[in-house]
């Protein structure tokens, strides 16, 4: 068992090294926080492209369920990014539904609870979304403040941390 996170910025080239670092294992499971929307022809490029790469053995789980990481083998979660929205969504944080806050902090303590307790060898792609500008929206401010803390939590128990930059892996920890 073992834990790594790879984060970087959009279009960095982390979800390709994520997927390089498993490679040579036919026994992955694929878990992805995002299904192609039906309305939305580019996302659904995205999510074929994604698709494309991944070898043959490998298995896809579309689903935001984080007790799915708790599977022997490998896992790759693509992306947690996507998985902290959907959380949010789920939750009702956008709307400041009675209770929102407190489900959407449950929920992030179950991904955290079953990232450090799953007795698989799991790779995470996460964005890095601190290093630009404030966002001029709160919803966009929320999402980078849940997204960040999220991160920190999973890069704070994860065995490797790598940062991906224009291709270029660097390897935190």
């Amino acid at each position: 068992m073992s834990r790594v996170l790879v984060l970087g910025g959009a279009r960095s080239g982390k979800s390709a090294h994520a997927e390089a670092l498993l490679a040579d294992r036919a026994d992955v499971t694929y878990l992805a926080a995002s299904a192609p929307a039906a309305d939305d022809a580019e996302w659904g490029a995205r999510v074929a492209a994604h698709r494309a790469r991944r070898p043959a053995t490998w298995t896809t789980v579309e689903t935001t369920a984080p007790s799915e990481m708790l599977r022997p083998g490998a896992v790759l979660v693509d992306s947690v990014t996507t998985w902290v929205a959907a959380l949010m969504d789920e939750s009702g944080v956008w709307s400041d539904e009675p209770g929102a806050a407190e489900r959407f902090e449950r929920r992030c303590d179950a991904l955290v609870e079953a990232w450090t307790m799953t007795p698989a060898h799991v790779v995470a792609v996460s964005d890095e979304v601190g290093l630009g500008v404030v966002p001029g929206t709160r919803a966009g401010r929320l999402f980078r403040d849940a997204l960040g803390a999220v991160n920190q939590r999973l890069a704070g128990t994860a065995d490797e941390v790598w940062f991906v930059v224009a291709g270029l892996p660097q390897r935190l920890r």
